[in-house]
């Protein structure tokens, strides 16, 4: 029976003394959820392409919210790059307690220009990198898990993944609706296991990828993110409480028996 104590937003929503690996976490979404994981008690590892910017990351997070920041630079589009991820982590941890799968990529391109490179390269990451690093971090999730407090994956998948895009991104939705389906199969296997996946469809946030998408050129800080919040429900673009506080859901006590969904966090948008 629950007490008053097991009740508490503290226990509820804990993720205190969490080992968390975030993929794709050098910026946008990533950072936002590797920011509030940080600030909330855990561990976080940082993993993105570029070395510079990851290792950059980590410091500023780590200096901003407390905690440990590890930066484990890799390419997750090649099996290479998730295995010296996964080795990497398993050099230094004995377990690892939530993963967050949100490396992700786009290609834009007319329909008649779409280049098969373009279809590969997006797949290649937002799919089968999400398969393959979960597959190789499953000793280490399953360390530590148990009964009582499985250990989690959160995979990112996308709005566009739900419904269609308005842009000329033609394999972006289609792989992120490839991420939706795959938490649902991995969940109904993992669950047994003591692991629990489920995924989040973010609708609008500000990102260097949105930020290329809407005119803004990459430059995050000077997109015209009012006019893009014009266009949404809840009158404006998603912030990083809105992202890390549903994650820090999934991954907390709170979260304990949703298994295998996909939920939107977007203002609004997919549902209008």
């Amino acid at each position: 029976m629950a007490t008053p104590d097991s009740l508490s937003v503290n226990a509820l929503f804990s993720v205190a003394g969490k080992v968390a690996v975030v993929t794709g976490g050098s910026r946008g979404i990533g950072e936002m959820i590797a920011a509030g994981l940080l600030a909330n008690g855990a561990k976080v590892y940082i993993s993105s392409r570029k070395a510079d910017q990851c290792d950059a990351t980590a410091a500023r997070l780590a200096e901003t919210y407390g905690g440990e920041c590890v930066s484990i630079p890799a390419d997750l589009s090649t099996m290479e790059g998730i295995a010296s991820l996964a080795s990497a982590v398993a050099e230094s941890e004995t377990q690892v307690d939530i993963l967050v799968n949100n490396a992700g990529v786009s290609w834009g391109a007319p329909i008649e220009e779409f280049p098969e490179k373009g279809w590969d390269k997006v797949f290649d990451t937002n799919v089968k990198g999400v398969f393959f690093l979960t597959q190789q971090l499953l000793p280490l999730l399953e360390a530590g898990a148990t009964e009582d407090d499985p250990s989690r994956v959160v995979n990112i998948g996308s709005i566009d993944g739900l419904r269609a895009p308005i842009f000329d991104t033609h394999s972006y939705g289609p792989s992120k609706a490839a991420v939706h389906a795959l938490t649902r199969e991995m969940a109904t296997k993992l669950v047994k296991r003591n692991i629990i996946l489920n995924a989040i469809a973010p609708g609008p946030f500000p990102t260097w990828m949105l930020s290329t998408g809407v005119g803004g050129g990459g430059d995050v800080e000077n997109t015209d993110w009012d006019g893009v919040a014009r266009t949404n429900p809840r009158k404006r673009v998603g912030t990083a409480e809105d992202i890390a506080g549903l994650t820090i859901f999934l991954c907390s006590r709170a979260g304990a028996y949703t298994i295998g969904e996909t939920i939107c966090c977007d203002g609004g948008v997919a549902i209008s």
